[in-house]
């Protein structure tokens, strides 16, 4: 996204966009891929919700959310695109806001990387994991890329 400053992300975050839905998708590929036709598309408010509900200490993965949101709704598994959009929508709207706050930063990319995408970028999000007892990790020699380490044994599991 950019120019993140002039955006209004707390209205795109309670904009709804006709969703909660599912779509019936007819792609092969997507369907072998992702493991059926019954794509669910979660709006913003419900990556929110489920963002905040992340103790100290604890991280989650996009994934984690999306096959949480895929079973809940009977789906075979969440959109990924829309996913990755919302989950910084939530960050900026939650950095934008004076209180209530979505400790977004717990919410990890896949195999635990940091999120470049966040507000303040990867430094930002490295200093609150440092803060919270997390070790990052730094991988690559060009392509550089932050994880945390371990990250699975600090994984919260959503209901």
């Amino acid at each position: 996204m950019a120019h993140e400053e002039q955006k209004d992300f707390n209205a795109m975050l309670r904009d709804n966009k006709d969703m909660p839905k599912i779509q019936t998708i007819i792609d092969q590929k997507s369907i072998e891929k992702y493991g059926g036709s019954r794509m669910y598309f979660a709006p913003p408010i419900d990556y929110d919700t489920v963002m905040k509900q992340v103790p100290f200490g604890q991280v989650i993965t996009v994934g984690k959310i999306r096959s949480y949101f895929a079973r809940k709704s009977g789906a075979d598994f969440t959109e990924p695109i829309t996913a990755g959009i919302f989950v910084s929508i939530v960050a900026w709207a939650s950095f934008q806001r004076t209180e209530d706050e979505t400790p977004y930063w717990r919410t990890l990319k896949a195999n635990g990387e940091l999120n470049s995408k966040y507000p303040g970028g990867i430094e930002a999000q490295k200093a609150a994991l440092e803060a919270e007892g997390h070790t990052i990790i730094q991988k690559g020699r060009t392509n550089i890329r932050y994880f945390v380490k371990d990250f699975e044994r600090s994984l919260f599991e959503l209901g």
